[in-house]
């Protein structure tokens, strides 16, 4: 079993240096995220410490069980990255933050209250799906898409005619707000159906801030996204939870995009599971015992690299060639 860390305990190592996709205070959405609106961060007095706990979780499929025991604590701030190979259950854990899926045993809460509680704090909670395309014909506009994130929860597509004014005008501001951190004005009218899959997962990114969230939950969000939009995305999320407190739990297959970011790392494998930090979890010894099979940890160019059985450890991690050889 893993404890929770205390917030203390957070601090990422000073070996792992900035990744590619990692913010830029020079870039244009580093500017952004700067310049970032008040709307952002207005329900931070409500934040929960925990935003998420779990306590004593188990999930099992059929007679498959995909993890058990899991006691993990989130605090405003965190950002955590879920890894594993396929069918692990990472998609899984998200859906148990989500409330669509219910664990076997244990308890689980989310920014205060009961996972897929819409009314008070437990509204605050964003959600960045996987990549997949819109019906090509959807007349959509990105604004509509992001306008959900603000309330689609309350009032479906579309804001009805008889709010008030006012009521109209600061989910307009919240929405262009959301646009501009995400830098995809450009793309504010134009139909979700004819975007490419790398915009239209940047209106899913601004759909969530949308939210004002207290926790992000994302699911393999840097999929289909140029290396541009990638560094946009971590700038943005650096942003979030440094400035405005947002925990964040990132799903991801390859953890170097992201590394400089992650506090911590919750590894799910063939229903055994580890919480640490990045050095405590990319050691040979850790992932050795966590795939049951001889594992090397490498360090090339400041990305983590995994040497061993392909057919075990699955995408979750660089290869040497992925990272470019050693020096």
């Amino acid at each position: 079993m893993n404890s929770p860390a205390s917030p203390s305990e957070h601090g990422r190592s000073a070996e792992l240096q900035a990744s590619p996709a990692s913010a830029s205070p020079d870039s244009p959405a580093s500017q952004a995220c700067a310049e970032a609106p008040s709307h952002f961060g207005r329900s931070s007095a409500q934040h929960a410490d925990p935003l998420v706990s779990m306590r004593g979780v188990t999930f099992r499929r059929g007679e498959r069980t995909l993890f058990e025991n899991v006691d993990f604590d989130l605090h405003p701030g965190e950002f955590v990255a879920v890894l594993g190979p396929n069918g692990a259950g990472k998609s899984t854990f998200l859906n148990l933050l989500l409330g669509q899926l219910h664990p076997e045993e244990g308890s689980i809460t989310v920014d205060g209250a009961s996972p897929g509680r819409l009314s008070g704090r437990g509204g605050h909670v964003g959600f960045v799906p996987q990549q997949r395309a819109f019906d090509p014909g959807l007349t959509l506009r990105g604004r509509d898409l992001v306008r959900l994130g603000a309330d689609g929860h309350r009032f479906g597509p579309g804001m009805p005619r008889w709010l008030p004014s006012k009521t109209r005008a600061i989910t307009d501001s919240i929405v262009a707000d959301s646009i501009a951190l995400m830098r995809v004005e450009h793309l504010a009218d134009k139909q979700i159906g004819k975007m490419s899959g790398g915009e239209q997962q940047r209106m899913r990114i601004a759909q969530a801030l949308a939210t004002d969230p207290h926790v992000l939950l994302c699911d393999e969000p840097l999929l289909s996204l140029d290396l541009h939009g990638q560094r946009t995305v971590a700038e943005v999320l650096e942003h979030m939870r440094t400035e405005h407190g947002t925990g964040v739990v990132f799903v991801t297959h390859e953890i170097n995009p992201v590394l400089p970011l992650v506090d911590r790392v919750i590894y799910l494998v063939d229903g055994r599971h580890r919480i640490g930090t990045p050095d405590e979890i990319f050691t040979s010894e850790t992932l050795s015992e966590l795939f049951n099979t001889r594992v090397e940890v490498l360090r090339v160019r400041g990305q983590v690299v995994v040497v061993g059985d392909s057919g075990r450890l699955g995408a979750s991690i660089a290869t040497p060639d992925d990272a470019g050889g050693e020096d």
